[in-house]
């Protein structure tokens, strides 16, 4: 794709990764968040991912287009080796290929990193972000059935997950 780049993404990105996320939040149940964050709470996100996982921007021809993100897929210590991963795309970039783009630094990049296993979550219906997940080897663990309500209706949520090492009895601590 010319003009694009996949970068690190930094505080100065707030800007247009909560316009890009306020989208899916005011208008599809791809979040269950109600309340858009404010420029000021999605700077703190992208600091937090940055310290632990990574949070990565799509730019296409100077602009923000997307962003993909690895964190905690839960809080407990013993949880440390799986982290979670999510990917937003500005409307007029869906069906681009950023997405794919965007994965294909940040799923190497959490491997490297040592994190033993990738989950993911996806409000169902979602053939696109199915699909997605499925190109880079995530398969469904579960399905929670009316797990949330949003825009007047329930919703389900598929439970992805991706192995990116063999099981071991002496993990090496993710960094």
């Amino acid at each position: 794709m010319q003009g694009l780049i996949i970068r690190d993404a930094s505080p100065d990105d707030a800007v247009a990764c909560a316009a890009i996320y306020g989208h899916y939040v005011e208008t599809t149940v791809a979040t269950f968040e109600l309340t858009p964050p404010t420029v000021e709470e999605m700077a703190g996100r992208i600091s937090a991912c940055q310290a632990g996982h990574g949070w990565l921007v799509a730019e296409q021809d100077g602009q923000v287009a997307g962003f993909a993100y690895g964190t905690k897929f839960a809080e407990r210590p013993a949880y440390r080796w799986a982290g979670e991963v999510s990917v937003y795309l500005a409307p007029a970039a869906q069906g681009s290929g950023l997405g794919t783009a965007l994965y294909d630094v940040l799923v190497p990049r959490l491997e490297e990193r040592g994190f033993q296993v990738l989950t993911a979550r996806i409000a169902q219906p979602n053939d696109a972000s199915m699909a997605l997940h499925a190109r880079f080897g995530f398969e469904q663990a579960g399905l929670l059935r009316r797990i949330g309500f949003k825009h007047g209706r329930w919703v389900d949520v598929a439970i992805l997950q991706r192995d990116l090492a063999p099981p071991t009895d002496s993990p090496v601590e993710p960094s």
